[in-house]
């Protein structure tokens, strides 16, 4: 079962998209083994191999969404999803992860800075805007806790952890060597595939988060996948570096 509507939703995405992407049944394959799940905000990700990684999962109430897209489109069974790296604590990446962990029996995987946000034992700090703070109040996500407490430079599901406090304490970057991808949680956004830094009001700390995109200009890669927005590539590195210049 495809994923767009139909044929004017699909014609429209592709229209609007700077990127190429193999798209075939709904499938949004940005290069093999590495897929886009469509119509989820923020944006999630799989990489594709014996096992399923799922990379972020979402606004709330996307945990059947997400699951349809590795049943339906990929052909695979809910217990292949076997781990869960979420990016940082911010709703709109973790809301769907421990309904779509008692789903498949995947592990949950976080960056040890962040695990006391999603746990529920620091309060989630409120975005600095009235408005965005009273919505971020009314969309809970029960705390739930976190299997796999990672760290900089730590391996899992075949990506290299890169620690990016700022944007939250926790943040992280998953750069993923085999594929020459950085998935970079928020950090960095790309409407359109234009590079931007990230938001402001939604920031723990800017200062810090302007100082870890320093950091991924250090890093190698030919395509950028961000929480939100559209693929950056090719040669994705050496856009960041020209976009946010020293």
């Amino acid at each position: 079962m495809g994923l767009f509507r139909g044929a004017q939703e699909f014609g429209t995405f592709i229209k609007r998209s700077k990127f190429f992407a193999l798209v075939v049944g709904g499938t949004i394959e940005i290069l093999p083994g590495v897929h886009w799940i469509p119509r989820i905000n923020g944006n999630c990700y799989l990489l594709v191999d014996h096992e399923l990684t799922l990379i972020d999962t979402g606004l709330p109430h996307h945990a059947k969404k997400i699951l349809d897209y590795v049943t339906d489109v990929l052909h695979r069974k809910p217990s292949d999803v076997t781990t869960i790296l979420l990016t940082h604590y911010h709703i709109d990446h973790i809301a769907n992860a421990e309904e779509l962990r008692r789903l498949t029996g995947a592990k949950i995987a976080a960056h040890q800075d962040d695990v006391d946000y999603i746990e529920g034992k620091q309060p989630m700090p409120r975005p600095k805007n009235l408005l965005f703070g009273l919505a971020t109040s009314v969309m809970h996500v029960r705390p739930f806790p976190v299997d796999i407490h990672l760290q900089d430079a730590a391996v899992v599901a075949g990506c290299t952890v890169i620690h990016l406090p700022g944007h939250t304490p926790g943040s992280i970057g998953l750069l993923a060597p085999r594929q020459s991808v950085l998935f970079c949680g928020d950090t960095l956004r790309s409407p359109k595939g234009n590079l931007e830094a990230p938001s402001q009001q939604f920031s723990f700390d800017y200062e810090k988060a302007m100082q870890s995109i320093q950091r991924i200009k250090t890093l190698e890669f030919d395509v950028l996948l961000s929480g939100h927005g559209e693929p950056v590539r090719p040669q994705a590195s050496a856009k960041v570096r020209s976009a946010f210049p020293s």
